[in-house]
């Protein structure tokens, strides 16, 4: 099940099935997608949270921090798109466009199996930072 939804960031695809998102943007199989989640609780099943992080993680905004465990995550809070996320655990985030193209509503809402909401925009993608125990860097 494919889902189009407006995240808190941009309009976006989301699902459990990563290879279903990353065949339907053209994307390489293999290629990594980010987790959106709703609970902090569920950040700490999927990683290990550094302790020189932890205050910065929870006060961030529209923010995805990939972990040393190679897992992309970011928690919505404060949005209404964390109340559709609340219904899951986690799903599997991007864009909702074709991979290196600008957003067309149009060709969303065909791909999608269930659209959530009626109105999508394309916004400011979220900010990532790679960390690790001790350093941070910016990646977007």
């Amino acid at each position: 099940m494919i889902y189009l939804a407006q995240t808190d960031t941009t309009a976006g695809f989301l699902s459990k099935d990563l290879k279903a998102l990353n065949a339907l943007k053209n994307r390489p199989q293999n290629m990594p997608c980010l987790i959106t989640t709703a609970k902090f609780c569920e950040l700490k099943k999927l990683t290990r949270v550094p302790n020189s992080f932890k205050n910065l993680i929870r006060r961030a905004k529209k923010t995805t921090f990939i972990y040393p465990n190679s897992k992309a995550v970011r928690v919505v809070k404060g949005h209404e798109h964390s109340e559709f996320l609340s219904q899951f655990s986690w799903l599997y985030s991007t864009s909702a466009n074709i991979h290196g193209q600008k957003f067309d509503e149009n060709w969303a809402i065909k791909k999608a199996d269930k659209i959530i909401g009626n109105q999508f925009f394309e916004g400011k993608a979220s900010n990532i930072y790679k960390i690790s125990r001790l350093k941070r860097k910016k990646i977007r």
